[in-house]
């Protein structure tokens, strides 16, 4: 199988802003929240039919119009440099964005039968460093099969922004692709981060990096797996936990679920205790990126949670979050710098809302990708829970779809995903495709 898995043909290139910038360049502050993130990836794929892809033969017509959109993105065309005081920051040097081409011996349905929904060899597998000043933020890696058929695969350091900022580029080159002139500049996004309750820090997980690489080392194998939820189940779900006086979000039905049944499989107390990721309202596709709408909170349960109700997981999820306090993380800098790696996600079980995200934005000759889906690379052992849409059609049935991608510890995830098809019919994508095949 890994043989079939290699590739006929690769190929990296790099495409830098067309327009080339003074000598003395621009520098870009990295936030606290930045710097928080930065042994953390972001990887996107979007899978396209023969149709979608049709005149996209090779790279050179996809990279055209990402030369002049990164005249607007001026910090992913950068690179990491530090300060005297040993402080990151990014060097505006139009130094560009990676390119990778790579051809399969297989069809789409071959691969998608084979390796399921997963980023595994349709993302171009990159961290930062060990040489940081010659260390691209950003991987775009376009992937032909023997059909036609084409994928799209982003790795974007979550340093530079959030996943909807991610999104949002690749939106903004399809938009360029298509023939759309991109805005003149990019606006800027406020922080809003709230005012919080609490003395409640930022929870990070102290870790060693691997040599001099951003990327924690591990002694656990962490793997990712996606799982489809259709209509009908979110519908039973989410009338088994909720009433007319208390309306409940998908994301927090499927959170409650999953915390319950990771909680079972660990059978301790370390799970009384889970991150919620959110992002701020009113996000627009022509936003610099940016991590500042980032809000990390935690819940806390005085239950043992693999006993608990989902209804009650829910409503602690819904009602008793404790937003970080972001001041005392700015204090904690000051007063230490960033001389030690932590990460965020899965330094304690993470749920991270992506329900708004316009992940299916993407469009290669006016076609949405067939699926699309996105992980997070250099997470914790504790693990992550994504929630994202399935997409953004006007049909109210695909509205109540969704989609998890989990990253677990392996053995863990053998268990979540034996408990959820028993329970809930819930299955992953690489079994349902492999069903929908039996009936065609």
């Amino acid at each position: 199988m890994e043989e079939q898995n290699q590739p006929l043909s690769s190929r990296i290139s790099t495409v830098v802003p067309a327009t080339p910038r003074d000598e003395e360049n621009d520098t870009c502050h990295l936030s606290c929240t930045d710097m928080m993130m930065k042994l953390h990836y972001i990887k996107a794929i979007y899978f396209f039919t023969s149709e979608a892809a049709q005149g996209f033969l090779s790279a050179h017509e996809l990279k055209k119009p990402m030369f002049p959109l990164l005249d607007l993105y001026t910090k992913i065309s950068g690179r990491i440099r530090r300060s005297e005081s040993g402080r990151p920051f990014i060097k505006c040097n139009d130094a560009g964005v990676r390119i990778v081409e790579s051809h399969f011996d297989m069809t789409l349905k071959e691969w998608l039968r084979q390796n399921g929904f997963g980023v595994e060899g349709v993302v171009h597998d990159h961290v930062l460093g060990p040489d940081l000043g010659f260390s691209p933020l950003v991987f775009v890696k376009f992937t032909w099969f023997k059909c036609g058929g084409l994928c799209v695969g982003l790795s974007w350091s979550h340093i530079l922004g959030d996943a909807f900022s991610a999104f949002n580029f690749i939106i903004m080159w399809s938009k360029a692709l298509s023939g759309h002139v991109p805005p003149k500049s990019l606006h800027v996004p406020n922080s809003i981060k709230p005012s919080p309750s609490s003395n409640y820090t930022i929870y990070m997980k102290k870790v060693t990096v691997i040599e001099e690489q951003w990327l924690a080392t591990s002694d656990t194998k962490v793997v990712t797996q996606s799982f489809y939820v259709t209509s009908k189940q979110l519908e039973h779900l989410v009338k088994a936990t909720s009433n007319e006086n208390n309306k409940v979000s998908c994301f927090e039905v499927l959170s409650a679920l999953l915390w319950k049944y990771i909680a079972n499989i660990r059978q301790g107390s370390e799970t009384k205790v889970v991150t919620i990721c959110t992002h701020g309202n009113g996000r627009r596709e022509n936003e610099f990126p940016s991590n500042n709408s980032l809000v990390l909170s935690i819940v806390e349960a005085n239950v043992e949670v693999e006993k608990s109700d989902i209804q009650d997981l829910v409503r602690l999820i819904g009602e008793k979050k404790i937003v970080g306090n972001y001041h005392l993380m700015e204090k904690l800098e000051e007063e230490n710098g960033w001389k030690e790696d932590f990460v965020v996600y899965g330094a304690n079980l993470t749920f991270v809302d992506l329900e708004q995200a316009n992940i299916y934005g993407v469009k290669l000759n006016g076609q949405k990708p067939i699926v699309a889906n996105c992980a997070f690379h250099g997470v914790g052992d504790k693990g992550v829970v994504l929630v994202l849409p399935t997409s953004q059609e006007d049909n109210e049935d695909e509205s109540k779809r969704r989609m998890i991608t989990v990253s677990l510890p392996e053995k863990e995830l053998d268990q979540l995903k034996d408990k959820l098809e028993e329970e809930w019919g819930i299955t992953s994508y690489m079994q349902l495709f492999d069903d929908d095949q039996k009936h065609n």
